[in-house]
């Protein structure tokens, strides 16, 4: 009978025993799953610092729009994170469950949504911007839905290789943005000068450096944690080769150093490692950066002024050659620098993203213009109260 209690006793402390090993694995797990979450929220802060202060203040390089810039970052921002929430919380074009998530994808269309607006900055009405953003969110979600899930069929979910969105974000804001502002340019907005002056272009300068070191964040904000560390030190490493290399060709190609040249082509590097940022090592990331740059330059320095005049339209911050062109460089540099990637799934997720940016960019010019037009281009005292 002792013998028979003992090792009932036995049998019992030892499941105990497991149990409490159990709890303290779960406990652990549950902590561990925390602290993930934290870190995800201080990048989804460094994000919302990019969109405001970085995006708002790089846009403010008009001179006399620069109220009206920081004004319509404000409201940019604010009709799209609710509105890709409200998306996302339905389950409509797919959706996940953790809120942090939720906000950072949502932040993700706020950027994509700034990036098309700077195409038109300074020629739509403050409530225009809002409209813009209510008809710009749907769109941007069915290419993402496209692109990342698998939406329609058309790419095989998970084949399509585009972590910090080179494509997605960048290339799709960029297109979108040339759309609506080929629907919308009159005759008046193409013939007046888009003019800055020296403290515009030092505000233009901080928004540029705020987004310069905010970067690694933004590409860093869903990638898992082992590839994280990586991941920055690609991002960095690209932003320093598109300095580098925007400082000598702008030089090259106009003789003296344009501002304008600085404060964005040099952030073309972080637009095109985007794709590969987590795939590639440092010396590709920073040679990514350093052709990246020299393409951006080349279209601030010759290209834009070329296709402003065919098209008899205007790029106000010249979307095209900051987000566009890298964005599309990104994307296709992925296709040689990945290993096992889906070559055919890759192209067609671009070509997908082009033709749909583009057409419904055109569309929703045409329904913009419907809603009024500025007497003035680019000035705050038709809308705002100046001194």
């Amino acid at each position: 009978m002792r013998v028979i209690k003992y090792l009932v006793v036995l049998t019992l402390s030892l499941l105990a025993m497991a149990g409490i090993s159990l709890g303290a694995e779960s406990h652990a797990q549950e902590d561990l799953s925390s602290i993930i979450e934290v870190q995800k929220y201080f990048r989804a802060i460094h994000i919302m610092a990019m969109l405001l202060v970085g995006f708002g203040f790089l846009m403010v390089f008009v001179k006399k729009y620069g109220r009206s810039a920081i004004t319509a970052t404000f409201l940019l921002v604010s009709i799209s994170i609710p509105l890709y929430f409200l998306k996302d919380s339905l389950g409509i074009l797919g959706g996940v469950d953790s809120d942090i998530e939720r906000l950072i994808l949502a932040e993700f269309s706020a950027a994509s949504l700034l990036i098309c607006a700077g195409a038109v900055l300074g020629r739509i009405k403050m409530h225009q911007y809002i409209l813009l953003g209510l008809l710009f969110v749907p769109c941007y979600a069915l290419n993402e839905w496209i692109l990342l899930s698998g939406g329609l069929g058309l790419v095989t979910e998970g084949s399509f290789v585009d972590t910090g969105g080179s494509i997605v974000i960048h290339a799709f804001g960029a297109l979108f943005g040339i759309g609506v502002a080929f629907s919308m340019t009159t005759r008046q907005e193409y013939e007046t000068p888009v003019e800055s002056d020296e403290t515009s272009d030092r505000f233009s300068l901080l928004g540029s450096m705020m987004l310069w070191v905010f970067w690694p964040s933004f590409c860093a904000a869903l990638v898992v944690p082992k590839e994280i560390p990586m991941t920055i030190v690609n991002v960095i490493l690209a932003l320093c080769g598109s300095t580098l290399a925007t400082y000598v060709a702008s030089l090259k190609l106009r003789g003296k150093i344009s501002v304008a040249d600085i404060a964005n082509a040099a952030l073309a590097g972080g637009v095109a490692i985007g794709s590969t940022c987590d795939k590639v090592p440092p010396t590709y990331a920073f040679i990514i950066g350093l052709l990246a740059g020299t393409l951006s330059t080349v279209g601030f320095a010759t290209i834009q002024s070329w296709f402003h005049d065919l098209g008899k339209k205007v790029d106000t911050c010249g979307v095209l050659h900051l987000h566009g062109l890298p964005g599309l460089f990104g994307g296709l540099v992925a296709m040689l620098m990945v290993d096992g990637i889906s070559k055919g799934d890759q192209l067609k997720g671009i070509l997908v993203t082009i033709v749909f940016a583009v057409l419904s960019g055109l569309m929703v010019g045409k329904f913009l213009s419907l809603a009024g037009r500025r007497i003035v281009p680019y000035t705050d005292a038709e809308e705002l109260e100046v001194d």
